[in-house]
């Protein structure tokens, strides 16, 4: 809807300043976008695609060439740029569709999925790149995402959405200290949760395969008492709380429908 693409059901909104349901055209013209699916020409090179989306965006003449160098090197990939596309692998062409996504120096990037069906190197090197594209272009980035790692690596805001709503909206750290804090993973001896319900620097208690699951707000600080309520144990983990946490806690551990269809999204901000 933000891209003008879909008409909203209700509510408004603006882009840039410009009304998405009365100024379309302003908003498409101040935007960029990369779309989940490839959407790059094959039967071009690399050049030539930009070329093409230089002309469709009305870059002025003089600075086509200028332009096309510069987001080549943001990207990396000089070398490649007159190969053919089909020559591509799905790590250069998603770097080709961020490149052509910013030609005409959008206000704001839209991109759905970057890295969804990349390899963990290649997409840590996509990470960069965006990371790269916001500070070099000034704009704001906003991203939709499935991994919440990449949420936390790129993201200043996030916002999870649950059946259409947003639940949660919020730099990581913030979400994770709100939520989640410390978790505490262990493994009593004698199976029990009736001693441990009443502390209160316990946030949330959950048993999954004969494991405790507990979230503490500072678990360096009440890991010793928390001992001397548990029992004997076999074993303790403590790690911090992550955005995969905060995820869980707001939607819940079930399979959505929205979810398996691939509709079910958070949407992340980077100013």
């Amino acid at each position: 809807m933000l891209c003008t693409i879909l008409k909203p059901t209700s509510g408004k909104a603006w882009v840039n300043g410009f009304d998405i349901e009365k100024e379309p055209g302003r908003v498409r013209k101040s935007i960029g976008i990369v779309f989940q699916q490839p959407s790059v020409d094959d039967l071009l090179t690399g050049r030539e695609n930009l070329a093409m989306h230089n002309l469709l965006f009305g870059v002025p003449r003089e600075i086509r060439k200028q332009r096309i160098s510069e987001v080549l090197s943001i990207v990396n990939m000089e070398k490649r740029a007159d190969d053919l596309v089909n020559t591509y692998s799905g790590g250069m062409r998603r770097r080709l569709e961020l490149a052509r996504g910013i030609m005409h120096h959008p206000k704001v990037l839209f991109l759905d999925e970057p890295t969804l069906g990349l390899d963990p190197q290649t997409r840590e090197h996509i990470w960069e790149y965006i990371s790269d594209l916001a500070e070099k272009e000034c704009m704001t980035v906003m991203l939709t995402t499935h991994y919440m790692e990449e949420a936390e690596s790129l993201c200043d805001r996030v916002a999870i959405i649950d059946y259409g709503k947003i639940v949660a909206l919020d730099s990581p750290e913030k979400l994770k200290n709100q939520i989640v804090g410390d978790v505490v993973k262990l493994k009593q001896t004698i199976p029990g949760m009736e001693n441990l319900r009443n502390l209160e620097y316990i946030r949330k208690i959950e048993e999954k395969d004969g494991l405790l699951y507990l979230s503490i707000k500072d678990a360096s600080k009440h890991l010793q008492d928390l001992l001397t309520h548990t029992g004997p144990i076999d074993f303790v983990e403590v790690r911090s709380g992550t955005l995969n946490d905060v995820f869980m806690h707001y939607t819940g551990r079930e399979i959505r429908e929205a979810e398996a269809e691939g509709g079910f999204w958070e949407r992340m901000m980077k100013k």
